[in-house]
């Protein structure tokens, strides 16, 4: 009996999974219709975009597309994602169909009640960091409204993360520290080969400890700030931690009227994991890059910003060897990001996935070695 409900409940969740991937799928394609050269697939497209009028890019609701929405959104979304549930009657045996077919159908029977509005769809007049993946919430849908050529998945995320459509790259405005570097310069031209916009900031020429004045202006065109400067041996506390530290807080405070919320990439390591090893050496690095990794666990968790922690494997830099190239190192890091990975582990040795687990549950906070011992 309880494998009998274990197998429907897994075949009822199989069909709504897939049926909502079939509209996120038919919802990719209206997008793409926008610029066809033929004019019918134009016009499906324009049909389409009434839905983004009725709730825009400032997140407010615009009751006078509300029946247009009803007519050219939900109502294809009901039957589409309908079709893609009764072609499993090839499949399953009805009853766990008609439980799909039900709740749709009463989600559709709401949402026009209420002319279109649902969880989903209301004005908002901040977008929280926190965000819904596995299941979609309201914040990660309204990315959508200010994004409307990415995150397109509607109830699960599984269209995004096959296509790679969970994090807007082109027409955004990136600030890359340690673009000198060979991992910050490599993300540099890969996101202007992308279609971003970067711009860059030098250590002791634009910021340095305490003194973080001339950034403002940079910070506030920003869209996302990648923090990928550090240093293994000398001053590795103001490299690792403090200016990472500070330059993140005052962009939190710098975009925190904004609709959308401000997002931070920080390149982590894989010494966050293993420490120091024993080696005298490696003492500093290792606690300062704990230290930071402890402060990126709060930001991650925050609602105040959208925190992506990268932790790659060692790769080829001035910092010394490594087993990937610092283009292939970040190649593969946006390969999650567009993804919408928020722990991004590029690894060739698995460390960086298992101190996922550490960076999320079993972190220490680490001595601020830049303070004097009370």
């Amino acid at each position: 009996m309880i494998w009998d409900i274990v197998v429907f409940a897994l075949q009822a969740g199989l069909v709504f999974v897939v049926s909502t991937a079939l509209f996120d799928a038919l919802h990719w394609t209206l997008h793409r219709w926008e610029r066809s050269t033929n004019p019918l697939l134009r016009r499906f497209s324009a049909w389409h975009w009434v839905h983004h009028k009725f709730l825009g890019l400032d997140m407010q609701v615009n009751p006078a597309y509300a029946r247009a929405n009803i007519w050219f959104h939900i109502l294809p979304e009901y039957l589409t994602s309908l079709a893609g549930t009764l072609i499993f009657l090839l499949v399953f045996p009805w009853p766990p169909i008609a439980l799909v077919v039900a709740v749709r159908t009463v989600m559709l029977v709401m949402t026009l009640r209420e002319e279109g509005l649902d969880y989903n769809h209301m004005s908002m007049d901040r977008v929280g960091g926190q965000q819904g993946r596995l299941w979609v919430d309201n914040n990660y849908h309204a990315m959508h409204h200010l994004y409307p050529h990415n995150f397109f998945s509607s109830f699960t995320n599984v269209f995004d993360l096959v296509m790679g459509t969970g994090c807007q790259i082109a027409g955004r405005r990136f600030l890359v520290t340690g673009a000198s570097g060979a991992f910050g310069s490599a993300m540099v031209k890969r996101l202007e080969k992308l279609g971003g916009s970067v711009e860059t900031a030098k250590s002791g020429v634009d910021y340095a400890p305490g003194d973080y004045d001339r950034m403002d202006e940079k910070l506030a065109r920003a869209d996302v700030l990648i923090l990928s400067h550090g240093a293994i041996k000398d001053d590795c506390w103001n490299a690792n931690y403090v200016t990472a530290r500070d330059l993140t807080e005052r962009f939190i405070e710098i975009g925190s009227t904004r609709l959308s919320p401000p997002e931070v990439w920080g390149l982590g390591s894989e010494v966050e994991f293993h420490g120091d090893m024993g080696l005298d050496w490696l003492k500093d690095y290792a606690s300062s890059k704990r230290a930071f990794a402890a402060r990126a666990r709060d930001y991650y968790r925050s609602n105040a910003l959208i925190y992506r922690h990268i932790v790659p494997s060692s790769f080829q830099s001035a910092m010394g060897p490594g087993k990937m190239s610092a283009e292939t190192a970040v190649s593969i890091a946006l390969f999650f990001i567009k993804r919408d990975f928020r722990y991004v582990p590029v690894t060739l040795t698995g460390l960086a996935v298992l101190n996922y687990f550490r960076f999320r549950f079993f972190q220490k906070e680490q001595p601020d070695l830049t303070q004097p011992a009370e």
